[in-house]
C-alpha cells in the first residue's frame, strides 16, 4: 500500500452516504446557474439568431429591424468583440461566424429586457446567405475526402505476418450512431461586471478554468480579470467540458458592453440543435484468428464524425484507438484513426470519450465472428483475455490482468449463468416466435487524461478557529457525487466527523489552472489534492497536540475528532486543538496539489503509458425478443465492477447503474436522425425533442438489476485505494447489444451469424431476425444480414 492509498483508523471514506445535495435535489432548493437570474437585478436575456441552412457564406446581416422591437437593448455581432472572435481551443470556432457551418448555427445574439423580447428581436434580424455544398453523413465525408485534424496510427507487431499465420480471416464494416447528452439542465451562463471592471461568470461548465480562459481572450482581458464559478450542473456527461465556453463568452460580452448582467440559457431545442454529441463512427476492419480462435492480427480504420470544428475530436479518436483492444490481447495490430469534417454540430466529449466507440468495434467483431468460428461468444472472449506479461498495442503493460477474469467469473457465479443458459435453450426450443439470449461482456478502461499535462489537481482547505473546515477543489459537481467523496476524503484525512466539513462552490479564484472534471479522473486528481492539503494541516496540528500531550508528533493520532498520544493518558478535542494552534500562530490553511506519476505518452509514435491504471467490469444481460416486431425487453442484468476500495459505495453503485443505462440507451434506443436530402432543410436535426429522440426510461430498465462491487480490490496508487467509476460502467451495456444479437440469431439455424445495427432499435432487431430466418436456406458460414459484409477465408 502507498501512503496515498492507506486508510487510517475509523475512516469516513468507505461509508455508504447519500449525495451531499440529495435533500436539496428532491426538495427543489438546490440552486443551478439559471436559478441565480431571479436573485440578480436588471438582467438582460440573450437569444441566438440561428441560420437554418447547413452551409453558406453570410452576405448580409441586418440588425436594425431587431433594434426596433420593443424591449430589445442590443444585438451582439462579431464587430463587438474586443478580443479574439473565437470560442474554441483550436481557434477554429468563431463565436460570431462569417460562414454558417451547420443547420442552426448562431451568427448573432439579441439582448432583451425579457426573453420574449429577445426572441422576437432574433426573429427580426435579417440574414442573407450564399449557400454552399454541405457534407452531412460520414459516407459523404469519406467519399469526398472531407477530413480535418490528426490521423494517428497505432501499430504493434507484424500485421502481415499475423495474417499469414491466421487460420481464419474475416473482414467487415460497422457504422454506429452518435448520441445526445440530454442532460436535464441545458447550457446556461450568467455574467456580470463589478465596480472594478472585473468579470464574474456563473456557468454550467465542467471546465471552469477553460471557460475563464476563453471568456478572457474574447474580451481581450487577462485571466485574473475573469472569475468563473460553477455551483453544480444538472448533468454534464462530457457535453459541458468544451461547449459552455462560447455561451459564457456571449453572456460576458453582453455584460461588458451594456453594464448589466446578461443571461444565456438555451431551451431544449436550441441545446439539441446547437451543441455537439457523442461522435458517431464508421469502422472497416480485417481480423485474423488461429485455429483455436485466438486473435492473431487486426487491421482497422476508425473514422469519427467530428462535425464542423475539431473541438475534442483528436483526443476522442486517440482514446478510441487506445481502447479498441478492450480486454483482448492483439499481438499484431495496425489501427488508423481519422476525423471526418461534416456540416453538423461539432461533436465533443461524451462519457467514455472515444473509449466506447473503440471497444464497440472489437465487441462487434467478436460477436459476429464467434458463430463463424463455431465457438460460443463467451468462450471466444475468454480465450482472448489479456494474460500476465502482455501489453496493449500502444505499449502499456496490463498490470492487473487477473481482474478481468475475477469480475468475469464472479458475474457468471452471481448470475447463475450456466443454469440460466440451459433454461433459455429450453425456452427457445418451445417458442418459435420469441427467443431469449444471455450474453457476457467485460471491459478494461484506462484512467487518466490522454494529454499528460491535464493529470494534475489542486485544492484549498481552510480550518477556522472554531474547528470547522471549508474545502475548495478544482472539480465540478454534475450529480456524480464528487463533492460527497471530497467531503469524505477531507474528514478521513483530518480524523474528524463529517459534519465538521463543508464544501465551497468550484471557482477559479480559489483553485487556479484546473483540469476539466472529465476522464473519470475527478476523484483521483481532486481527492489526492484535498488529501495533500489536509495532510499539511494535520502535520502542523500534530506538532501542537504533541506538545500538549507530552509525546512525539509521530505518536499522535486524531480519530473521531480527538487527538491522543500512543502509550499515554490524556486527550485533546479537535476544537481545542485548533484554538490552541491559532493562539500559537500556526497557519490553518493549506493549498494542496497532486500530479499523477508514472505517465508518459508520445502522440506522434502513439506509444507509451498514458493511463495510471485500468478499471475493470463485467456484465451478463438476458433479453427476450419478439420475432414479429423486433420489440425486446431486458429481463435481467448482473454486474460486477472494479472500483478499487470504494470511497462511497452507494454513490459508486448509483454511477454504475446510471452508466449502464446510458450505455444501453446509446446502443439500443437513441437514434439521432438528420435530413440528408437535397431539399431546403438539408442538415436539419430531425430528432429535436424527447418526443422524437428516445431516451431510456423505467420501461427500458432491466426487470432484475443486480450490481456488485469487486471485493478485495484496493488500488495501491490511488486516493484511499479507490478507482474511477464515472465512465467505465457505460461499456457494460455491450452485453445488452450482444444478447440482442444472439437472440436474433436464435431465430435461425445453429451457427447463424447476424449483423446488428447500432443503435439496435426494435426495427434493427426485426431486420436481424429476418436475416436469421432467411439464413435457414442460405447455407455457408458467412450468413448474415448483409451478404458479403462478413467474409471468411482460409480454413
Amino acid at each position: 500500500m502507498s501512503r496515498l492509498s492507506e486508510r487510517p483508523e475509523n475512516p469516513v471514506v468507505g461509508l455508504s452516504l447519500p449525495h451531499e445535495s440529495a435533500s436539496q435535489h428532491v426538495t427543489g432548493t438546490a440552486l443551478y446557474t439559471d436559478d441565480l437570474v431571479h436573485r440578480t437585478k436588471d438582467v438582460l436575456h440573450a437569444y441566438p439568431v440561428q441560420v437554418m441552412k447547413a452551409h453558406g457564406r453570410i452576405t448580409a446581416l441586418r440588425t436594425a429591424p431587431a433594434l426596433a422591437v420593443p424591449g430589445v437593448v442590443r444585438v451582439l455581432t462579431g464587430a463587438d468583440v474586443p478580443g479574439v472572435n473565437d470560442a474554441g481551443m483550436k481557434h477554429d470556432e468563431p463565436l460570431f461566424p462569417d460562414v454558417v457551418m451547420f443547420h442552426g448555427h448562431a451568427v448573432a445574439w439579441v439582448l432583451g429586457e425579457t426573453l420574449e423580447a429577445a426572441r422576437l428581436g432574433a426573429a427580426a434580424v435579417e440574414v442573407e446567405l450564399d449557400e454552399l455544398p454541405s457534407v452531412i453523413t460520414l459516407a459523404e465525408a469519406i467519399a469526398g475526402d472531407s477530413f480535418h485534424g490528426a490521423r494517428p496510427v497505432m501499430e504493434t507487431g507484424d500485421v502481415a505476418a499475423g495474417f499469414a499465420d491466421s487460420a481464419h480471416v474475416f473482414t467487415g464494416e460497422l457504422t454506429f450512431s452518435d448520441q445526445e447528452h440530454f442532460y436535464l439542465e441545458t447550457h446556461a451562463a450568467l455574467a456580470l461586471i463589478d465596480e472594478a471592471g472585473q468579470v464574474f461568470v456563473q456557468s454550467s461548465t465542467q471546465h471552469p478554468s477553460e471557460t475563464q480562459e476563453i471568456v478572457a481572450h474574447v474580451l481581450g482581458l487577462h485571466s485574473h480579470e475573469v472569475t468563473v464559478q460553477c455551483l453544480r450542473m444538472g448533468g454534464g456527461f462530457g457535453g459541458k467540458e468544451m461547449q459552455p465556453h462560447g455561451f459564457a463568452a456571449v453572456a460576458a460580452l453582453g455584460a461588458l458592453l451594456t453594464g448589466r448582467p446578461v443571461r444565456v440559457r438555451l431551451n431544449r431545442t436550441q441545446d439539441l440543435t446547437m451543441s455537439g454529441k457523442r461522435h458517431g463512427f464508421h469502422a472497416s476492419w480485417r481480423i485474423g484468428f488461429d485455429a483455436e480462435g485466438r486473435i492473431q492480427a487486426l487491421d482497422a480504420t476508425l473514422t469519427a464524425d467530428g462535425g464542423w470544428s475539431l473541438d475534442l475530436s483528436e483526443p476522442v479518436v486517440a482514446r478510441a484507438l487506445c481502447h479498441i483492444d478492450n480486454t483482448y490481447w492483439l499481438p499484431h495490430a495496425r489501427v488508423t484513426g481519422r476525423i471526418a469534417r461534416t456540416n453538423k454540430v461539432s461533436n465533443t466529449a461524451f462519457r467514455g470519450f472515444g473509449g466506447p466507440q473503440g471497444m464497440l468495434v472489437i465487441e462487434d467483431i467478436m460477436g459476429r465472428c464467434a458463430p463463424l468460428l463455431g465457438l460460443d461468444p463467451t468462450e471466444l472472449r475468454e480465450r482472448n483475455f489479456y494474460r500476465e506479461g502482455q501489453s496493449t498495442p500502444y505499449g502499456q503493460p496490463v498490470v492487473q490482468p487477473e481482474r478481468i477474469g475475477a469480475v468475469w467469473e464472479q458475474v457468471k457465479e452471481n448470475g447463475g449463468v450456466a443454469d440460466r443458459r440451459r433454461e433459455i435453450a429450453a425456452f427457445n426450443a418451445a417458442h418459435p416466435h420469441t427467443k431469449r439470449a444471455l450474453a457476457l461482456t467485460a471491459l478494461k478502461f484506462g484512467i487518466s487524461f490522454n494529454l499528460t499535462a491535464f493529470n494534475q489537481g489542486g485544492a484549498l482547505v481552510l480550518i477556522y478557529k472554531d474547528g470547522s473546515v471549508l474545502i475548495n477543489h478544482g472539480g465540478t459537481e454534475m450529480g456524480q457525487g464528487l463533492h460527497t467523496k471530497m467531503l469524505q476524503v477531507a474528514a478521513t484525512t483530518l480524523g474528524i466527523p463529517l459534519h465538521k466539513v463543508r464544501l465551497a462552490p468550484t471557482r477559479t479564484d480559489k483553485v487556479p489552472n484546473t483540469s476539466a472534471t472529465a476522464a473519470s479522473a475527478g476523484t483521483d486528481l481532486n481527492g489526492a489534492a484535498v488529501k495533500n492539503a489536509c495532510e499539511q494541516l494535520l502535520e502542523r496540528l500534530l506538532r501542537v497536540a504533541a506538545t500538549r500531550l507530552g509525546v512525539n508528533a509521530s505518536d499522535v493520532r486524531v480519530v473521531d475528532g480527538v487527538a491522543r498520544g500512543l502509550g499515554v493518558d490524556g486527550e485533546l478535542g479537535w476544537d481545542e486543538l485548533v484554538r490552541t494552534a491559532y493562539m500559537q500562530r500556526v497557519q490553518l490553511s493549506a493549498a494542496g496539489f497532486y500530479r499523477t506519476e508514472g505517465l508518459h505518452w508520445d502522440a506522434k509514435s502513439f506509444h507509451g503509458s498514458p493511463f495510471k491504471y485500468f478499471a475493470h467490469g463485467a456484465a451478463a444481460a438476458e433479453v427476450e425478443v419478439d420475432g414479429f416486431t423486433g420489440a425486446y425487453r431486458i429481463r435481467r442484468v448482473d454486474i460486477v465492477h472494479d472500483v478499487g476500495d470504494s470511497l462511497s459505495p452507494m454513490i459508486d453503485i448509483g454511477q454504475i447503474e446510471g452508466g449502464f443505462v446510458q450505455g444501453a440507451g446509446w446502443l439500443t434506443l437513441e437514434d439521432l436522425r438528420w435530413d440528408t436530402g437535397d431539399g431546403p432543410s438539408r442538415g436539419r436535426l430531425l430528432t429535436q425533442a424527447a418526443s422524437t429522440y428516445k431516451l431510456p426510461s423505467f420501461s427500458e430498465m432491466p426487470e432484475e438489476f443486480r450490481v456488485e462491487l469487486l471485493r478485495n480490490a484496493s488500488e495501491a496508487g490511488a486516493v484511499y485505494g479507490s478507482k474511477a467509476v464515472g465512465e467505465p460502467p457505460l461499456m457494460l451495456a455491450f452485453s445488452v447489444r450482444e444478447a440482442l444479437r444472439q437472440a436474433a440469431a436464435a431465430f435461425g439455424p445453429d451457427g447463424t451469424a447476424v449483423e446488428l445495427a447500432s443503435p439496435a432499435t426494435p426495427e434493427a432487431v426485426y431486420w436481424a431476425v429476418q436475416a436469421a430466418r432467411g439464413a435457414a436456406g442460405g447455407g455457408g458460414a458467412g450468413r448474415g444480414a448483409r451478404a458479403g459484409a462478413v467474409a471468411l477465408s482460409g480454413a
